[in-house]
């Protein structure tokens, strides 16, 4: 047998072609009226979520979020994601969240904002990204063992 000598100009012929040329313009994903949706998730509450072109008016459960999120802080959760992208009052959200309590229902909440903001205007997926909104907090109670009280407390030792 006869081993051909190949130069890399024959193997640049069966190179796969480069990521840049496969890059498609992701398209936004909306629906008939313009919305878009995503969920969000945290401990145990999930936040169902629309985003459309608005004002910045904030609807949770039917409420404004000054009613629903009376603390500050739940608020300011709220608006992360639309001042890490610039975005701020120019959205309009209605969600609707079931199960937690008001801070894990607030996490959630901008969760499922960021997250429909991306479907909304897909270029700001690397901002939110970066800003850390779009990772799911994955922290939950930790569950009870039996023979204990709590999950990891214990009874008062008696060494009598």
């Amino acid at each position: 047998m006869v081993e051909e000598k190949r130069t890399l100009d024959d193997l640049k012929d069966l190179a796969a072609p480069s990521v840049a040329e496969e890059v498609i313009p992701a398209e936004p994903e909306l629906d008939d009226l313009g919305r878009a949706y995503a969920t969000g998730k945290r401990k145990n509450a999930i936040a169902r979520v629309w985003v459309k072109r608005g004002s910045g008016k904030i609807v949770v459960n039917g409420r404004d979020q000054n009613t629903y999120f009376a603390r500050p802080v739940l608020r300011m959760l709220l608006n992360q994601p639309f001042e890490k992208s610039e975005r701020k009052d120019q959205f309009d959200v209605h969600c609707t969240v079931t199960g937690g309590g008001l801070s894990g229902q607030a996490g959630a909440v901008r969760h499922g904002i960021s997250r429909a903001l991306i479907k909304f205007e897909p270029p700001l997926r690397g901002v939110l990204k970066k800003g850390g909104f779009l990772t799911r907090d994955s922290r939950v109670v930790e569950r009870k063992k039996y023979g204990k009280p709590k999950a990891r407390r214990s009874f008062q030792f008696s060494k009598r």
